[in-house]
């Protein structure tokens, strides 16, 4: 009886488990088909999986998708429509499906399948030059092992269109392709090819409804978008860039508010094709009313009378309302409204121009202001320095901690910042950052170091074999660093701002020269006081009677054809024809001390010094002094004003100098009647004269770029005594500057481009000097790496042996262009090609019959 009960209860439940497994079977649905007609169902996420994808791990695709484990969906229904659309719109695929796997009762699996869009392997530019390839590369979007999407495609064509476009291609045909890399699974070779086609030109512009001001008046108003074919346009963008044409449309409004026409608006404008070089510009404007100032009223100010504000201002009942006339005075000029305020620690001032009434033609001005309370320094920060001991820069800045706020105080700071030349001025940044609810301000000064040590090294052939020079300028030498090895940065020591320069130049036997030269801008470190030192030490030796009489006789055969072939046929050694018993050597030390004042204002500065130059001569038959020792001991004082903002590129400010060289008047005391004297050594023993400079430049902006730059020198050398007349420290006048006797005699060489070197200093010196000049700068490049831009210029000057002749009118003129690349490592480099419009005079002081002509001159390392 137990036998069959255990039998039937294990029979029933191995059907129970048969049951079981069958119904299990029948419930689980691999791979189903979801029918789209039938009735959503809910399930419960129980697995998600990926397929297709090699670069991404599956929980970053999973998670891309917003799906997850446990969540409950509707099949079908939006959460698997909105997980596809979040593929689609990565735009990294270009296949995507989310499949359901398997289907248990209310769960589901599910199964992401992506095709990953191909990998650039390689990108090709067709038709694009170099230029544009670098400009425009870094902004497409296209980088080798990235996917390529449509997306990216789209937004580079863009950039390309629009790079030409702003370029003056509106045709410009962009096609960007995608070639199969067989040597590479799911890459792709890209292709850009690019045609420009033909620069958009601008035929005629029209304009329709101008009354005060011409057509020909607002075309010029238009900066950039000018008729070709135009005499007066030449220099002026002729292509049609729509960008600029919006900013000129912007112009014609401004130059209609400054006359007073504030109503104006321009009504309508198109451009029309005319061809595929060629557009029509057309504008409809609507002047509107001139309108005047009837009454001016200043509400807010407790500071300033209200008297006082409208000296400052300039503008007065009864004038046109001049729109940037008003903005200028009231924020924009130096001397404006805003910045009396701001210069007197009111940074929170605010100055609103109200309208108060506008009837007929008249209006009626309030100026609201806020005046706030004065602004006082909290702290001070350099950012970018890395050549300079922080304290050498914090000695330069007018800026201090606890000082009232000053707008002009900044403005100063940055400008002798940029004076040290150790940091790029075109990108210094300065910001304040003010405090109202305590009243402060901190100011950081962000900047950028540069380069300014200067190494030249050369080399060169000439008459008397290889000429080598070697010149180290250390512009951030620290000579208190000098014996502390551990501090050098490099193989000096630096830091400390201070000037070091060592030279030497020299071809063996025939010329030396050495010098070195050290300048301390800060002496003693709590004053802008100077202290410079100097010494130099050069040798010439002259040429044997030998090679003389072989140069003079070779010279005159040939120019005069008695024995023509003899000069340049022969060779010389020079080497062997140089005389060691013929010889001069010239020792110079000097001594500045220089100081900035305070008046008549802190531009200005005054320096002193102390120079003595001993000159050696011995057999030396091409000076006044054959043998015999010369002694030169000056005195020279220079008060000078600089307030230029930049003294690699000026673009304002301007430099005079005024200076007095004087020796000691030793005719007066020693008793000596020079008249009987005809020993030259007995005679210019001590070198007697005072000499006068007056120098000065101004710089002006024409335009943001265009700098007009102005010159007037003139120098006289005096005497004490008509018998004692020097002929030390004379002017050599004419070509580069950059040769003559200087160095040799103690010339001073005095530049004057289209004329040859000297050329206008009859017997090689003069008395008096007057040059003139004016000068059209543009930069082309301004940056720390290097500095160039061009000019041109107009010129006039000349030279008088006595200062008796001296007559500012007699100048002889110039005209020419010219170039300029500011290196740091090397300095100035420049060139200049000049048209000398004059006759000069001969070696016997009659005009030749030949004008000067054309000219080319170098510039290495100044101007003078």
């Amino acid at each position: 009886m137990l036998k069959k009960l255990i039998f039937t209860i294990a029979f029933i439940a191995g059907c129970a488990i048969v049951n079981a497994q069958q119904t299990a079977t029948q419930d689980t649905i691999v791979n189903p088909v979801i029918q789209y007609n039938n009735s959503p169902q809910k399930y419960e996420i129980a697995g998600i999986t990926v397929s297709g994808v090699k670069n991404y791990e599956d929980y970053v695709i999973i998670g891309f998708s917003g799906l997850t484990v446990g969540q409950q969906i509707t099949v079908p229904g939006d959460d698997i429509t909105n997980a596809v659309k979040r593929f689609w719109k990565h735009g990294l695929f270009s296949d995507v499906q989310i499949k359901a796997t398997k289907i248990y009762k209310n769960k589901i699996w599910l199964d992401i399948a992506l095709k990953q869009r191909p990998r650039i392997s390689e990108i090709n530019y067709i038709g694009m030059k170099k230029s544009d390839k670098d400009d425009i590369e870094s902004k497409l979007g296209l980088v080798k092992g990235n996917q390529i999407t449509p997306n990216i495609i789209d937004r580079a064509k863009k950039v390309i269109q629009k790079h030409y476009e702003e370029k003056g291609f509106r045709n410009v045909d962009v096609k960007i392709e995608q070639k199969e890399d067989l040597s590479k699974e799911n890459q792709v070779q890209v292709y850009i090819e690019v045609d420009r086609k033909m620069k958009t030109k601008v035929q005629n512009i029209f304009i329709n409804g101008n009354q005060a001001l011409t057509a020909n008046r607002l075309q010029r108003v238009m900066k950039k978008t000018n008729e070709k074919g135009k005499l007066l346009n030449f220099f002026r963008q002729k292509k049609f860039v729509e960008t600029d044409f919006a900013a000129d449309k912007e112009l014609i409004i401004k130059k209609y508010n400054e006359l007073g026409y504030r109503d104006a608006v321009i009504l309508k404008d198109s451009i029309a094709k005319v061809n595929e070089q060629l557009v029509n510009v057309y504008l409809t404007l609507d002047e509107g009313k001139k309108y005047y100032i009837r009454s001016i009223k200043w509400v807010g100010n407790t500071i300033y009378p209200s008297s006082y504000l409208d000296q400052v201002l300039r503008m007065k009942k009864g004038d046109v309302y001049n729109q940037k006339m008003l903005d200028d005075r009231t924020q924009a000029d130096d001397d404006a409204v805003a910045n009396e305020y701001m210069n007197n620690g009111y940074l929170f001032f605010n100055l609103e121009p109200v309208e108060a009434n506008v009837s007929n033609d008249s209006i009626d001005l309030e100026m609201r202001i806020t005046e706030g309370k004065p602004a006082t320094i909290n702290k001070v920060e350099i950012k970018g320095n890395d050549r300079l001991y922080e304290h050498v820069i914090r000695r330069e800045l007018r800026t201090k901690p606890g000082q009232l706020f000053n707008k002009s105080d900044i403005q100063r700071s940055a400008r002798e910042i940029a004076q040290t030349g150790h940091f790029n001025p075109e990108n210094m940044d300065i910001r304040p950052t003010p405090n109202q609810e305590n009243g402060t301000v901190d100011i950081l000064y962000g900047l950028e170091s540069k380069a300014n040590d200067q190494v030249e090294f050369s080399a060169g052939w000439g008459q008397t074999g290889i000429i080598g020079k070697l010149s180290l300028k250390f512009t951030n030498f620290s000579m208190r660093n000098f014996l502390h090895p551990s501090t050098y940065k490099g193989i000096i020591p630096q830091g400390d701002g201070q000037t070091l320069t060592i030279s030497g130049q020299t071809n063996a036997k025939y010329y030396q020269s050495y010098s070195i030269s050290f300048m301390e801008p800060w002496f003693g470190g709590k004053r802008p006081n100077s202290l410079s030192v100097s010494a130099y030490y050069s040798k010439q030796t002259g040429m044997s009677s030998t090679y003389n009489n072989s140069y003079y006789n070779n010279y005159y055969s040939n120019y005069y054809g008695s024995s023509y072939g003899g000069y340049g046929n022969s060779y010389y050694d020079y080497s062997s024809m140089i005389d060691p018993e013929k010889y001069m050597q010239m020792l110079g030390l000097s001594v500045g001390f220089g100081k900035r004042l305070t008046w008549p204002d802190d531009y200005f500065s005054f320096q002193s010094e102390l120079s003595l130059q001993r000159y050696m001569m011995k057999n030396w038959n091409y000076f006044l002094v054959t043998n015999g020792n010369s002694n030169n001991f000056s005195l020279n004082l220079t008060l000078s004003r600089s307030s230029i903002d930049n003294p690699t590129f000026t673009r304002y400010g301007s430099t005079f100098t005024l200076s007095a060289q004087i020796t000691p008047p030793y005719s007066l005391f020693d008793g000596k009647d020079y008249s009987q004297i005809t020993n030259n050594a007995e005679k210019y023993k001590w070198v007697e004269y005072h000499k006068w400079k007056f120098k000065s430049r101004t710089f002006m902006p024409i335009t943001n770029k265009f700098i007009l730059a102005t010159r007037a020198d003139y120098g006289f050398v005096g005497y004490y005594n008509k018998d004692k007349k020097s002929p030390f420290e004379t002017f050599y006048m004419g070509g580069d500057g950059m040769t003559g006797y200087t160095g040799m005699y103690a010339t001073e060489t005095v530049a004057l481009r289209g004329y040859q070197n000297g050329s206008l200093s009859n017997a090689g010196y003069g008395y008096a000097y007057s040059r003139l000049g004016l000068e059209m700068r543009y930069p082309f490049i301004l940056q720390p790496s290097s500095t160039i831009y061009g000019l041109t210029f107009l010129e006039a000057g000349n030279s008088w042996v006595d200062i008796k002749d001296f007559n500012p009118f007699t100048l002889k003129r110039s005209a020419g262009v010219g170039v300029r690349i500011m290196l740091p490592m090397i300095g100035l480099l420049g060139i200049d090609w000049a048209y000398g419009f004059d006759k000069v005079a001969s070696s016997t002081g009659a005009l030749t019959r030949q004008y000067s002509g054309s000219n080319f001159h170098f510039i290495i390392g100044q101007e003078f």
